[in-house]
């Protein structure tokens, strides 16, 4: 008798169970390639070109959501579909940053790619620096001071012209940050005092010789006790 029950009891768990739902992974950048120059694309008119954005499939996806924004007026365009690539119109002359969130109907879960930026080619011989990327702290993080009671802030900088001039460091408690220090462009790196159980506030803004620039956006961080 026991063994007919546990036999049973075998049947109903194993007859009820079902395939795990794997979460979807990312997917790896292709084209247009990080910190490039697009030249290729198909030209719409003076002003618009059509380029392709490519990717790698990543596993235990269904579909793809990509988004190209604009960096000189924030403006993303999203595009959504099943394939590996996927054409938008973009202005000449302009910097945009792009990246792919993969998506599986049977799972909540999504997996976001890397943002890579991309200058798309124009008449313009003067280009606008790149955002500076933030490397540490990144938005949200929890740090701890160190025995100076300061926080390093990094960030990494890149330009077509590679002719960055300095970079300004803006930095407080307000979420609209103020200007903290100017820095010559071989330094990407800051050492700031901040005080216990605070969220602190902070952006980069980059200037090239030609005085073009660009901002990273606000990014905050809170200092643990």
């Amino acid at each position: 008798m026991r063994k007919i029950i546990a036999f049973g009891i075998l049947l109903l768990v194993f007859g009820c169970s079902k395939d795990e739902v794997k979460s979807p992974s990312s997917a790896l950048l292709v084209f247009p390639l990080q910190d490039s120059e697009c030249t290729t694309g198909a030209d719409i008119n003076e002003t618009t070109r059509l380029i392709t954005f490519q990717w790698e499939a990543s596993d235990n996806t269904q579909s793809y959501k990509l988004t190209v924004e604009n960096l000189l007026t924030s403006t993303p365009q999203i595009v959504s579909t099943n394939q590996t690539s996927a054409q938008v119109q973009v202005a000449k002359g302009t910097p945009y940053s792009w990246s792919v969130v993969s998506e599986n109907a049977k799972s909540a879960a999504t997996a976001k790619s890397e943002t890579w930026s991309f200058y798309n080619a124009g008449t313009v011989r003067s280009y606008i620096p790149f955002p500076a990327t933030i490397t540490s702290p990144i938005s949200g993080e929890t740090v701890i001071r160190d025995v100076n009671n300061e926080v390093k802030l990094t960030w990494s900088g890149a330009d077509l012209d590679s002719d960055i001039a300095n970079y300004e460091v803006y930095f407080s408690l307000n979420s609209t940050p103020t200007l903290m220090a100017t820095l010559p462009e071989n330094t990407s790196e800051l050492n700031v005092i901040v005080a216990e159980n605070t969220v602190y506030y902070w952006r980069i803004k980059t200037i090239d010789a030609a005085g073009n620039s660009s901002s990273s956006g606000v990014y905050s961080f809170k200092v643990l006790e």
